[in-house]
């Protein structure tokens, strides 16, 4: 649950993009997105050895984008 401290003379607009912030923080929507279907272990592990290759081949200039 997400708790938002305002202030009496804080307007509104301000409040809600803290609450935004701290909803992509929190990362609620990807957790929400990730148990709507089962991934095996395997295929998690292989899908983050791949974006670990890529950012790295980003990093050393290896890659052309």
């Amino acid at each position: 649950m997400l708790i938002i401290d305002s202030k009496d003379c804080e307007n509104i607009d301000k409040a809600l993009k803290k609450y935004k912030k701290k909803y992509e923080k929190a990362r609620t929507l990807n957790q929400l997105r990730d148990r709507q279907s089962f991934t095996k272990p395997s295929i998690r592990r292989r899908m983050e050895m791949l974006k670990a290759v890529y950012k790295q081949q980003m990093n050393t200039g290896q890659l052309d984008d």
